[in-house]
């Protein structure tokens, strides 16, 4: 699939940004999605993904309890809503994805770039100023 990100920007610490990613191709309810982060000097880093239930779901420490992802299979899009945020969270956001060939576990949450289906978005920025 390929992978287009939007609803990056500039906000203001403590407010909210929805970020979308949207995909286009077939057989999207079949994909794990992920949203990653990478600022510059530092390694890209996962945030946040969802099986293909919206039970599935996995964040990282560092955004648990104030990022939200869903899905809406029937638009093809996994959305992030992000709540509280900070100066530390401006970064590059990308979404990822990789075609799921078993059931998703928490124990592998994440696309893996190592796989066949797996595809990266353009990227969208976010900043937030204190």
């Amino acid at each position: 699939v390929q992978l287009v990100e939007s609803g990056g920007g500039l906000v203001q610490a403590g407010g909210s940004l929805r970020l979308s990613c949207v995909a286009s191709g077939s057989a999207f309810d079949d994909y794990a999605i992920g949203w990653f982060r990478q600022v510059p000097g530092k390694e890209r880093e996962a945030l946040s993904c969802i099986g293909v239930s919206d039970e599935d779901t996995y964040y990282a420490d560092s955004v648990k309890g104030r990022f939200t992802i869903s899905r809406d299979n029937a638009k093809n899009t996994v959305y992030l809503q992000m709540n509280s945020l900070k100066p530390g969270d401006t970064a590059i956001y990308y979404c990822a994805a990789e075609r799921l060939l078993s059931l998703w576990t928490i124990a592998n949450p994440c696309p893996n770039p190592l796989a066949t289906s797996f595809s990266w978005g353009q990227g969208t920025q976010v900043t937030v100023s204190s």
